[in-house]
């Protein structure tokens, strides 16, 4: 068989091998035998509180968020981005977090311990309140903040703020206790996110699982981890997660989306996981060490909440790692400078499209000495095939002879079979990191190339680009030297262009255009490679 082909056919065993394994086993799951700290207040993972029929909401909006806080306990319910759209072609905005009759997401927070206003022994949550339900950001002031206030019985004053800046994913969350008592109090802060578990039908929800494999659940950093993924499978049927730590971050994540806890508490937390009702709702969140706050004293706690897409350059700004979440999976150190090379040449093209052709053009430039070596190789190869037809044939019945011949040939001839295979295998690692970036990078969402391609993190819906691959692949198949003498070796060979066309046709179009390129580059370097052997 041509060895070419037969190079193709174990890229794509290998490729697929890959996905269904990565599928199967996203994450490696790391367990602690810590225990979950007893002071947890129940009522925060109940879906139903025992006001759901009082609630009120408040709405506060800047340019790029819409953010709806239920005045009990002043959690997080509904997030909209209005800068993102549900789908291609659609009016609606994406909603990230959200509150449904079958689907909650919601960020939690509020104050619980021996005298926390949340603490499980109440029956309900304070209601806060505030001066209006509607706030939103003027476009000439740089921030806005809204109080939430509430008094206890002892003339406690709690104020929960919540401050948002125009163009910022990040909401600034304050707890402020004044303490107007003679007595000191205990009490300390969590922060968490609850998710269902099951996610709703398809057409009534905002999530977008792609095919082969995108990343959804929860994730954690600490002082000593970066970044860990601990999926739902894990929260649901393992040990509940505990971990001590005086830096860090929680998560929950999704394609391209992402909600995160970022405590600012010079203190020791406790990040957790639960699972509550009947194993439906996955929580994983963070709480703080016990603070005594003396009489007549005011003490806050602070905390950032990122609620929003993965724009990895401005969440490494809010918390390190934070930008990792962006799952680029095994091949991560591979898709991460591969993103900024293509932000580098979009920056110049204004096209991601282009930016693709551009980085494919590129590599196979890197490329070629490669790309050389292994043609001249594969002509080597066809020239000597007759004497490997000539040993076979008169070592027919020893294996181990005809194995010493053929290397004794090749030492001979000067070639090295395994040339043929170097660039395949270092074509193989970018062609799944360009993979996972285009999936799982939010700049690529919904982003246009020409005419029918309106994303390119998507399959092409007229499968046009996959049969112009299929196409370069049958060129570059008739112009490559070809070795293969058996007739079902030779059909073989006729029928790889159509298999790997209707493997393509699901793939994201930006992954199809990079291939088509890498191929149109590949005939080229072929000719040019071929016109100097003949000049020589």
């Amino acid at each position: 068989m041509n060895l070419l082909k037969r190079n193709f056919f174990t890229i794509i065993f290998i490729f697929i091998t890959f996905i269904l394994w990565n599928t199967w086993n996203n994450n490696e799951l790391k367990i602690t035998n810590e225990q979950h700290e007893k002071s947890y207040i129940n009522i925060h993972t109940k879906k139903n509180y025992s006001f759901v029929n009082k609630k009120k909401y408040v709405n506060l909006r800047n340019d790029v968020i819409s953010v709806t806080i239920n005045q009990f306990g002043g959690d997080i319910e509904k997030v909209i981005l209005l800068k993102y759209k549900d789908k291609l072609y659609s009016s609606k905005c994406f909603h990230l977090l959200d509150t449904t009759s079958n689907f909650i997401y919601h960020a939690q927070s509020g104050l619980i311990g021996e005298n926390g206003p949340d603490n499980s022994i109440y029956k309900k949550r304070p209601f806060y309140k505030t001066t209006s339900n509607i706030f939103e950001l003027n476009k000439n002031s740089t921030e806005l903040t809204v109080p939430f206030i509430w008094k206890d019985t002892n003339g406690v004053e709690y104020v929960k703020s919540f401050t948002l800046q125009n163009g910022k994913y990040y909401i600034t969350v304050k707890h402020i206790i004044k303490n107007n008592t003679k007595k000191p109090l205990l009490m300390s802060v969590f922060g968490q996110l609850k998710q269902t578990i099951k996610l709703p039908n398809q057409k009534n929800t905002n999530f977008k699982i792609f095919s082969l494999h995108t990343y959804r659940g929860a994730a954690y950093s600490t002082e000593n981890t970066k970044y860990k993924k601990y999926d739902f499978n894990a929260i649901n049927k393992l040990q509940s997660l505990s971990i001590t730590t005086n830096h860090g971050w929680i998560a929950m994540i999704q394609q391209y989306f992402i909600s995160a806890w970022i405590p600012n508490i010079p203190k020791i937390n406790v990040i957790y996981t639960k699972s509550v009702n009947n194993h439906s709702t996955a929580t994983i969140g963070y709480k703080s060490e016990s603070i005594y706050i003396a009489p007549f004293t005011n003490y806050t706690f602070k905390s950032n909440i990122w609620i929003g897409p993965t724009i990895q350059d401005h969440m490494v700004l809010i918390a390190p790692y934070l930008n990792l979440t962006t799952d680029y999976g095994m091949f991560w150190w591979l898709s991460q400078p591969l993103f900024k090379l293509l932000k580098f040449f979009y920056t110049f093209i204004g096209n991601w499209g282009g930016a693709i052709i551009a980085i494919t053009l590129l590599i196979r430039a890197i490329m070629y000495p490669f790309t050389k070596s292994q043609y001249i190789s594969m002509i080597k190869m066809r020239k000597i095939q007759p004497k490997i037809d000539q040993i076979k044939k008169q070592y027919n019945e020893n294996k181990q002879k005809i194995s010493k011949e053929i290397i004794l040939l090749y030492k001979k001839e000067k070639i090295n079979p395994l040339k043929g295979f170097l660039p395949l295998f270092i074509q193989m690692p970018i062609f799944l990191a360009l993979y996972y970036m285009l999936i799982n990078a939010i700049e690529l969402r919904h982003a246009p190339f020409i005419f029918w391609i309106h994303d390119l993190s998507d399959k092409d819906p007229y499968y046009i680009l996959p049969i112009l691959m299929g196409i370069t692949m049958l060129i570059t198949q008739y112009i490559s030297p070809n070795i293969a003498r058996d007739p079902l070796q030779k059909k073989i060979m006729n029928i790889i262009p159509i298999g790997f066309t209707i493997f393509f046709l699901w793939f994201p179009s930006g992954l199809v255009l990079y291939y088509i390129i890498s191929n149109i580059v590949t005939i080229i370097q072929q000719k040019i490679i071929y016109y100097g052997l003949k000049d020589n």
